[in-house]
């Protein structure tokens, strides 16, 4: 670490460095409490979602056995994922995704060739894979949004508990070197003065 000089103008550096932290340090605690609150709530939407999950397969078990049928692939095929739409929102500083919604892969099949089980059956498996990408888009923002908490957290004990300090106690050192330097500064002049008079009165004797 640079030692620090012990003048005025390295005082007024010091002290000018300290309120820009003491500045700044709100601003990183109040996004901090923000990135919080949205874990928080990112768990909880997880919990939610999850329950939805499990009435979604509830659904899909009453076809269960239909499931060995010739016609079951294309329910297969029906759900494959394309893609899955999301968009995304700047959240304290950090760029969040939020589920739009799922595209599946397009597939032909004949209305009346097809038992009418397998539309219903499709719809709920699409329903299932859907419940499963909005907790895996949630599961994304909750990452993104701990990575960024970590990292502010870090910001802010930096600020709290190393810069801060170090700055103060940078102050505390050169007011004391200064206070120091000025009372010595004075003794000398007492001195000094001293001396002149006891001159002038040994000349004035003499």
């Amino acid at each position: 670490m640079a030692q620090i000089k012990l003048t005025k103008m390295e005082l007024r550096d010091q002290q000018y460095k300290l309120k820009q932290l003491q500045k700044y340090l709100p601003t990183l605690q109040l996004k901090k409490a923000m990135l919080q609150t949205e874990v928080n709530n990112a768990i909880y939407e997880i919990e939610g979602l999850t329950r939805a999950y499990k009435g979604e397969l509830e659904a899909c078990q009453s076809f269960q056995s239909l499931l060995t049928d010739p016609e079951a692939d294309l329910i297969d095929r029906s759900a494959d994922v394309e893609e899955v739409l999301k968009r995304f929102e700047n959240i304290a500083g950090a760029e969040i995704p939020f589920f739009e919604r799922v595209v599946f892969r397009p597939t032909e099949y004949s209305l009346l060739e097809t038992p009418l089980w397998v539309d219903s059956a499709i719809e709920k498996v699409k329903g299932l894979v859907t419940a499963k990408e909005k907790i895996e888009v949630v599961k994304e923002k909750k990452r993104i949004l701990e990575k960024e908490l970590r990292e502010v957290s870090i910001r802010v004990n930096l600020f709290e508990k190393i810069l801060i300090p170090r700055t103060q106690g940078h102050i505390k050192k050169i007011k004391v070197f200064l206070g120091d330097q000025e009372l010595a500064s004075v003794a000398q002049a007492k001195v000094a003065k001293s001396k002149i008079e006891k001159r002038k009165a040994e000349e004035a004797i003499a």
